[in-house]
């Protein structure tokens, strides 16, 4: 790895930012605990199933398999491919910035639904220097989201929403945290 010595005010940016947002399972566990011992509260025993059901709605509970499976939206590889057209980037200097090896980037081109690791998909984010929005969409594409359960997610989140897209720069505040490395 190129070694460039991180900046202290960088770090002391990076741990504040942790600092605030990273939650840690005894605080999800206290959550869910008091959700659900006050049922009263809230008019129901809490249930995950309850939580998930609202986000959708009743009409998409209305829906045929058929006609969900008919709306599949742009897949993984669909969004990394057209974001490296907008970019307008050859795959090779995509692949290469994102530190992905060039079979694993064949692999993901050559099959529609490939799922790759959620640091793959951090990896190409980054190489592609996306908004955070951005990054969320093709994160969710992938299916996964940004934790704040994570200290590896709200690293990486840092860097993305401060717009600093320096692949090496990002491992050395990764590596700073003991957190696995961006194309590694």
């Amino acid at each position: 790895m190129n070694k460039r010595k991180i900046d202290n005010e960088l770090l002391i940016k990076i741990s504040k930012y942790v600092k605030e947002n990273y939650i840690d399972e005894t605080q999800i566990c206290c959550n869910m605990a008091m959700m659900c011992d006050e049922p009263e509260r809230r008019g129901a025993k809490f249930r995950p199933a309850m939580m998930s059901a609202g986000l959708y709605g009743a009409s998409a509970e209305a829906r045929s398999l058929k006609e969900r499976l008919e709306q599949v939206d742009e897949s993984f590889t669909e969004m990394l491919l057209r974001k490296i057209d907008e970019k307008k980037m050859t795959d090779a200097q995509c692949y290469k910035k994102a530190r992905v090896d060039r079979k694993l980037f064949s692999k993901i081109r050559s099959d529609r639904l490939y799922r790759p690791r959620k640091s793959t998909v951090l990896s190409f984010a980054v190489a592609l220097e996306l908004t955070i929005e951005e990054t969320k969409e093709m994160l969710t594409k992938a299916g996964y989201a940004f934790s704040h359960s994570s200290k590896f997610d709200i690293i990486v989140e840092y860097f993305i929403i401060n717009g600093i897209y320096d692949m090496f720069v990002i491992n050395e505040a990764l590596e700073h945290f003991d957190q696995p490395l961006l194309g590694a």
